[in-house]
């Protein structure tokens, strides 16, 4: 093939802005002018030695202009594109959807340019001589240069094809990744994985509907689609979960990252005008799960966001399916837990609900010796126990996946994995300054500046963390609860033997004690109570509240349970805590829970600490 730029092709673009298929496409081969980096993308001007047009490059041809492989004055081959207007402007912009290098580049700019007013550029060329291209063809100069701009050219190519060549000017079938806010006409072939309910809201303009769907592509891309009022009603009953459509005539716009639940930089509005087709006599398809893997040490920023993420981890524990009974209809679902672990060390609990604890769970209990690989995508982050997962409807579990993330975490795992120590992450063991995530280590405050600010937590939970002290448990406070062995709820003891489970409608012969106590913490600012929890405070008395009532029960000149709280107190702690508002007898208190309790590692506090001098030092 010649290394040269081909004949009138920006004409032949402008003439054809949306072909049917790359296939009908002619040889199209430009010369990459002005490359440059905007933000995350690569621009560049497209020339064939007569016009020029702007153009943008794909993110998969990224790699070939860090490589070299496509350079400024180079040579490239057009194999896909769309040609969209700029707004406000007489002038079209060219999205290279795919294409290939030709040549490196050239020793100079094919020809010179000369602005024209309408628009478009046309290049003249030098007139003392013409501009050679190895094996390709000569441009030889012209007398006279007629200047056109680039909608002139389409409107006269336009007008003089047959109506059966205008008819094959239409639009196709785009993939979700090529699309953006600049782009006309568009149509795009989709799944509905995700469907909304029809939601009411009410604000300055009145009231209204809304309801969102997530739309997947073949290739796995997906984007958010939302509908308002009389679109909302249009389309709330055409739209089906799992049927595949034709959507075209939509906006696109930056997608708010507070509210998006999927992996695309744009969100897609329908408006009543929009066209939605189920493919109904077409072969559907399953689109590919594609994942974007969060490291589990990397999850604390995730924290109590909308925003989902996907993680891929080897199974180290799957526990028993267990009851829980929803509070807002009393209706019982199942739940099962499950921990996996990833090469940061680090392991995350995820709780897996309805079919996916039944299914899917089952399916991972009977195989827990195995230490299977899992990738799950769609994943709410939690405060629970500090860092924890759980699983909403439109979540997907896949058990070891074929894919290059897994297999590498099945090599680490049975190479040292297996034999390596694992902490949990929310045990705040890293400083935040070390690996940006929620820990005992970032928001650090005082007791002081909590108690004097009574307004913390009125509209939902603060957040904060405390280096202090147990300096009071209270032995003669309610210091644990009878607990089911299997949802861990509240029980009672029934008539004849043994203890009435309300969450599991149950009778067991046995309960087990769990704590729920209040301590006083102390550091140098002051002093408040707070509320802990079973497992927090295990690690602050040293022993399981079973192991504590049987000490209760001991007698003694020196009664081994007091001495055990005794133990307790005194003793530094680092505490993750949330602060909320309780209203007792129409008076609003503050709340203070513990809800993260680790022994102080003096090493990172040290460096903590001289963080801050350095910080301090700086901003003298």
């Amino acid at each position: 093939m010649a290394k040269s730029v081909s004949p009138d092709a920006i004409s032949t673009l402008l003439a054809n802005p949306t072909p049917d298929s790359s296939s009908d496409l002619p040889e199209i081969v430009v010369q990459v002018l002005d490359l440059k980096q905007s933000g995350n993308r690569y621009m560049f001007s497209a020339s064939d030695g007569k016009l020029k047009l702007r153009a943008i490059l794909p993110s998969s041809q990224y790699s070939d202009v860090l490589s070299g492989k496509i350079q400024n004055l180079g040579l490239i081959r057009i194999l896909d594109y769309t040609l969209n207007d700029i707004p406000n402007k007489s002038e079209k912009y060219l999205i290279v959807t795919k294409c290939e290098p030709v040549s490196p580049a050239l020793e100079s700019e094919i020809k010179s340019e000369v602005k024209n007013e309408g628009g478009g550029i046309v290049l003249k060329p030098k007139q003392d001589s013409a501009v050679k291209i190895e094996g390709g063809i000569v441009l030889k100069p012209k007398q006279e240069v007629v200047s056109k701009s680039a909608a002139q050219i389409v409107h006269e190519q336009q007008r003089n094809v047959a109506p059966a060549a205008r008819m094959a000017m239409t639009r196709r079938v785009r993939p979700l990744v090529s699309l953006n806010p600049y782009q006309g006409n568009w149509t795009i072939k989709v799944s509905v994985t995700s469907k909304g309910n029809m939601r009411t809201y009410k604000n300055a303009r009145g009231e209204g509907c809304v309801f969102n769907v997530e739309l997947t592509d073949e290739d796995g891309t997906q984007i958010q689609a939302t509908m308002f009022n009389d679109a909302a009603r249009k389309f709330y009953d055409k739209f089906v979960l799992g049927k595949v459509y034709y959507v075209s005539k939509g906006t696109l716009k930056v997608a708010n990252k507070q509210f998006k639940t999927v992996q695309n930089d744009y969100e897609m509005t329908l408006n009543e005008n929009s066209e939605v087709e189920e493919a109904a006599n077409e072969a559907s398809f399953v689109p590919e799960t594609k994942f974007s893997f969060v490291p589990i040490d990397q999850l604390g920023p995730y924290v109590n966001k909308s925003e989902l993420v996907d993680v891929v981890g080897v199974v180290q524990n799957v526990s028993p399916t267990m009851s829980i009974r929803r509070k807002s209809n009393n209706e019982s679902i199942p739940k099962r837990d499950i921990t996996i672990a990833d090469e940061t060390k680090k392991t995350v609990v995820v709780s897996l609900w309805n079919d996916l604890a039944t299914n899917i769970g089952q399916e991972l209990l009977d195989m827990a010796d195995k230490s299977p690989v899992v990738a799950i995508k769609s994943l709410r982050v939690g405060d629970f126990q500090g860092v924890s997962l759980s699983a909403i409807s439109k979540s997907v579990i896949k058990i070891d996946p074929e894919i290059p993330e897994a297999k590498k975490l099945r090599c680490w795992y049975d190479s040292e994995g297996k034999d390596a120590t694992m902490a949990s992450v929310g045990s705040g063991s890293s400083p935040s300054s070390m690996n940006g995530s929620i820990s005992v280590y970032s928001d650090r405050v005082s007791l002081s500046y909590i108690t004097s600010n009574l307004s913390l937590g009125e509209d939902k939970p603060a957040f904060f963390s405390l280096r202090g002290y147990i300096s009071f448990i209270k032995p003669d406070q309610a210091m644990w609860y009878r607990a089911c062995k299997t949802c861990n709820k509240k029980v009672t003891e029934s008539i004849g033997a043994g203890y009435w489970c309300e969450g599991c409608q149950k009778n067991d012969e046995q309960c087990s004690l769990r704590y729920i106590m209040v301590v006083k913490v102390a550091d140098e600012s002051g002093e408040a109570y707070v509320s802990v929890f079973n497992e927090e405070a295990e690690k602050i008395v040293g022993c399981s509240a079973d192991e504590l009532d049987i000490l209760k029960s001991q007698e003694g000149e020196d009664n081994p349970f007091q001495l055990k709280l005794k133990q307790a107190t005194w003793v530094p702690h680092l505490f993750r805590v949330s602060v909320s508002q309780n209203e007792y007898n129409n008076e609003k208190r503050q709340r203070i829970t513990a809800r993260t309790v680790v022994p102080v590692d003096f090493a990172a506090e040290s460096r903590l600490l001289l963080e801050d001098i350095s910080k301090m030092r700086a901003s003298q």
